[in-house]
């Protein structure tokens, strides 16, 4: 299969990686608007920059493609990284919720699970980045969803409804049913399409755990799944100073970074990500939107 960017491997999960079929993938790389239903799309289309499909059969759509939209009916393309050239990395930041999550809000045991701190300085110091968001975190932060959507320096992507697993022995997440993910994944895609903005259709699995079966179930939908390369371990973290060891001691040129947004469950990235940026500038790195870091020659 050709794959536009990047190479299977990444960090969080054992589950075996699956060699790709043989049909092209197309990953687009312009800005996005939000897109039909899996329903609404045929086997062989590809989604456009306007909503609508256009058709792929023996060539790539003449219309600019929305960012991570592939082949409907070909297991979804896995990638890591974008190509090791040039100066751009990509952060990404996961906003991860689940009904425990949830729960917790409601009882007082925690406060947030909207990181504030990590969108203003973002937004201050002007720069790009991606945000992997599940439906139940829109659901629940509606207004903070609606301000990354109005950022035209950020993208929207999807981590599933509520952040449930889709393999055996992901850690200890409540695993969906293998015929309930593509639902899973497309509700997901509506939540998230109604707030406008940037949209994609990268996606990334809780945990990073995906198996052949997983994959395969995406195949419907058309998506671009999103390892990363550097895994920066905020989840839990109880001091800053690991966290940027972790991303600065591993990033280089086409990175994808992965951290989290969610405050009460990684309350030390707010901390770490200043001097994560000043790392990033002494390397000659630059953040960049995660289409704009995979966008490049392809590898086969």
């Amino acid at each position: 299969m050709l794959v536009v960017v990047g190479v299977v491997g990444g960090a969080g999960c054992t589950a075996s990686r699956v060699p790709p079929s043989d049909e092209p993938v197309f990953v687009g790389s312009s800005d996005a608007v939000p897109l039909p239903s899996a329903g609404a799309i045929s086997p062989g289309s590809v989604a456009t920059s306007t909503g609508s499909v256009a058709p792929s059969a023996g060539a790539a759509p003449t219309v600019p493609t929305v960012p991570g939209a592939t082949r409907v009916g070909v297991r979804a393309a896995v990638v890591d990284h974008g190509p090791r050239t040039g100066a751009k990395v990509a952060l990404t930041f996961d906003a991860d919720m689940t009904d425990g999550m949830l729960a917790s809000l409601r009882a007082g045991r925690v406060t947030s699970y909207a990181n504030l701190r990590v969108l203003d300085l973002l937004e201050r110091e002007q720069v790009p980045a991606t945000f992997f968001l599940t439906g139940k975190w829109v659901q629940r932060y509606p207004e903070v969803t609606r301000r990354i959507a109005g950022n035209p320096r950020f993208e929207l992507a999807n981590h599933t409804y509520g952040h449930a697993a889709f393999t055996a022995d992901c850690y200890d997440l409540p695993r969906l049913p293998v015929d309930e993910l593509a639902g899973d994944v497309a509700k997901t895609f509506e939540v998230i399409a109604a707030y406008g903005g940037r949209q994609t259709r990268y996606f990334r699995f809780p945990g990073l755990c995906h198996d052949a079966a997983a994959l395969d179930a995406l195949a419907p939908l058309g998506v671009t799944v999103v390892d990363g390369d550097v895994v920066s371990g905020d989840p839990f973290a109880t001091a800053w100073k690991p966290l940027v060891r972790a991303v600065l001691d591993h990033v280089r040129p086409g990175s994808v970074v992965i951290m989290h947004v969610t405050e009460a469950n990684a309350a030390m990235t707010d901390e770490a990500l200043p001097h994560i940026l000043a790392g990033l500038r002494e390397r000659g790195l630059v953040p960049a939107p995660l289409s704009e870091v995979l966008a490049g020659s392809p590898v086969s």
